[in-house]
């Protein structure tokens, strides 16, 4: 396992501190989720969590839950516990970008179900501004697509349509994905409210003011950053 490897690893440990037995927990799509599903299905097994089900985020995170023993259900009516997902890019303020693994529609739909919502990643994806080294991607309807991206690119980003193996890529429901590179430090809640507005674009990866904590692995260990749910203000640890 490469150091970076190690840190993901590190930071989805810590994250399952929020994950008590007989709760239903929401599962991320991603390499950093991956190790939050490895290690879920470890606990479970070994019986330091029990009575633990899943809502998976998409079909790879069902697949690979289903293989760690983790049993699943479908999203209740009324939420989960705690979701845990990786992220692209975080900032202090716990705004990130989400979505390059594809499955950001469900992600979102999951993470706002949650009473918790618990981001993990290694120090690379931990920015002052969002923007800095990821695209916001964009979820989209197949059809119209090059109108959508033109109006994606009037409110100021460069779109380009998400490929895998020299054709559109299709996500799990059945939508393409354009990745819109912006300026770091654009106004990511005036991008995220024109962009909704678009007919044809169905989610985007900028999840606002949605994290409660986000994990963060690194050189010197894990840093938790937590918001202070009566007041827009974050607290470092």
């Amino acid at each position: 396992m490469s150091e970076l490897e190690g840190f993901k690893a590190e930071a989805a440990g810590a994250a399952l501190e929020h994950v008590r037995s007989g709760t239903i927990v929401g599962l991320g799509t991603g390499s950093t989720a991956a190790y939050v599903i490895a290690e879920l299905g470890r606990r479970l097994r070994e019986g330091t969590l029990l009575d633990v089900r899943a809502v998976p985020t998409s079909l790879a995170t069902q697949r690979a839950a289903a293989a760690a023993g983790i049993p699943l259900v479908d999203l209740p009516s009324d939420g989960v516990d705690v979701a845990i997902d990786g992220m692209d890019e975080v900032t202090d303020a716990l705004d990130a970008i989400k979505g390059l693994g594809g499955a950001l529609t469900r992600e979102k739909i999951v993470a706002a179900a949650a009473r918790w919502f618990v981001l993990v990643g290694d120090h690379t994806k931990r920015v002052e501004a969002l923007g800095t080294r990821s695209p916001v991607p964009v979820e989209v309807l197949g059809f119209g697509l090059r109108r959508t991206m033109a109006r994606l690119a009037d409110l100021g980003a460069a779109p380009e349509l998400r490929l895998h193996a020299g054709t559109a890529y299709v996500s799990d429901n059945g939508h393409q994905i354009v990745d819109c590179t912006l300026a770091a430090g654009f106004d990511a809640r005036a991008f995220a409210s024109a962009a909704r507005e678009i007919p044809g674009v169905v989610e985007h990866g900028l999840f606002l003011a949605m994290a409660h904590f986000a994990y963060v692995s690194g050189p010197d260990g894990v840093d938790r950053i937590e918001r202070v749910r009566t007041a827009d203000a974050t607290v470092t640890s």
